[in-house]
């Protein structure tokens, strides 16, 4: 089973810049699809930015053009890179993680989709402020 450990949250102004990384270690964790959900005080959890293991990055559109994405297999982490934060960013986020499901030659993942992911770490707190 692949562990999760997220790092990297804190606070910031409203413009700053933050990067989350997510340590990924267990069998197979290279071939892992992998996600970052948020999720605010009252509020749903809530996809934030996905990659699958052909390196291909699904955002939201909240975060579109402001976060960045990224897998470093070798390093065995994922990170996301947040910059121009804004108060609506505040949340704690989560790194998820769900092997793919292979359908002939291709591995597949489920971008986005909450229900589907069935690893996750115990998150880390962005707090931005205006």
């Amino acid at each position: 089973q692949v562990q999760l450990v997220e790092s990297g949250g804190g606070s910031e102004q409203a413009g700053g810049s933050l990067r989350l990384s997510c340590g990924v270690s267990g069998p197979g964790q290279r071939t892992w699809c992998l996600a970052w959900f948020r999720q605010a005080p009252g509020k749903e959890r809530e996809g934030v930015a996905s990659i699958d293991n052909y390196r291909r990055v699904i955002y939201a559109d909240s975060v579109k053009g402001r976060f960045t994405l990224s897998r470093d297999n070798g390093a065995n982490t994922l990170y996301l890179q947040m910059d121009n934060l804004r108060p609506e960013d505040t949340a704690r986020y989560y790194c998820a993680a769900v092997r793919p499901q292979v359908v002939g030659s291709d591995w597949r993942c489920p971008a986005l989709a909450l229900v589907q992911y069935n690893t996750w770490g115990q998150g880390t707190q962005v707090t931005v402020s205006s």
